[in-house]
């Protein structure tokens, strides 16, 4: 709660010109946490519960962003961190597990943000997760968030640049899941995540949303579950985030071997209605 409360100050008018509250930093890749966190089984229970796991004796592949999330939370918090973390968009994530993370095991976790970089629609910095064991990584992820708006200097965007990077194509929906509206609320009881646009209507139109959507992460996560019995010990599972999913709700999910021609899937969650996408993924071995 004081990380969230850190985070939600500096996006509030003149609150946001007080000495610890007030954004000072231009260079973010300055900015690194680390922490150590236990995989315990609990944990593991409620967000497999959440999130259409198999309860197993190892974690879920994107189980350990939960664990890394306090970090992420950390960097963007910090006054060296050049925008409120509130209005920051979640683009892209890319989940990379070495092998299986077993529950009962302590991960070194480390995260840091790389330098800002111009972005067709604003500015984008990438989040660089890493957890290890005994000094070897297991598990890494690169997690890719936008400021619209937010431009750097006059620097162009680099020529062929996209708006989100796509890793696949759309897969058409074939089965169709429910989402109920209290989805954003347990899902933050076991992610840490509770940033008011996903919890509840009031707090959602209070910043610019008619209905709560659910997390990004829990989109990728529940997807990624769906395939979970033909993943490999190590893998790695690629996402671009689109259009928010409103809570409650339906999304249609599909899944395809990946048109590339190697050994992994594509996947999308989309609209029933439209077949407009709000997840797009891939996932391919680790050789």
């Amino acid at each position: 709660m004081p990380l969230l409360l850190r985070a939600a100050l500096p996006s509030i008018p003149v609150v946001n010109q007080l000495p610890g509250v007030r954004k000072t930093g231009d260079d973010p890749s300055r900015l690194r946490e680390v922490r150590t966190a236990t995989v315990t089984p609990e944990h593991v229970r409620r967000y497999a519960a959440v999130c259409g796991f198999p309860v197993k004796d190892t974690a879920p592949v994107t189980f350990p962003h939960v664990l890394a999330f306090p970090l992420h939370m950390a960097v963007l918090s910090s006054p060296e961190f050049p925008f409120p973390a509130i209005g920051m968009v979640h683009l892209h994530n890319v989940i990379t597990q070495y092998r299986p993370v077993a529950v009962g095991e302590s991960l070194m976790l480390e995260v840091h943000a790389s330098p800002l970089r111009p972005h067709p629609k604003g500015t984008a910095v990438d989040f660089l997760a890493t957890a290890s064991v005994q000094g070897t990584p297991v598990w890494e992820s690169s997690s890719t968030y936008l400021r619209r708006g937010a431009k750097i200097d006059d620097r162009p965007v680099p020529p062929g640049a996209t708006d989100e990077r796509t890793p696949a194509d759309v897969v058409p929906g074939r089965v169709t899941w429910r989402l109920p509206g209290d989805l954003g609320r347990r899902y933050a009881a076991v992610s840490g995540d509770s940033n008011p646009i996903h919890l509840h209507p009031l707090t959602a139109r209070a910043l610019g949303y008619r209905r709560p959507i659910a997390h990004g992460m829990w989109s990728l996560a529940r997807c990624v579950s769906a395939l979970e019995n033909r993943l490999p010990d190590a893998v790695t599972v690629e996402a671009a985030f689109k259009k928010p999913i409103p809570l409650p709700g339906r999304v249609a999910f599909g899944q395809d071997p990946a048109h590339d021609g190697g050994a992994g899937i594509a996947f999308a969650m989309t609209s029933p209605d439209d077949g407009a996408p709000h997840v797009v993924g891939r996932t391919r071995p680790v050789s």
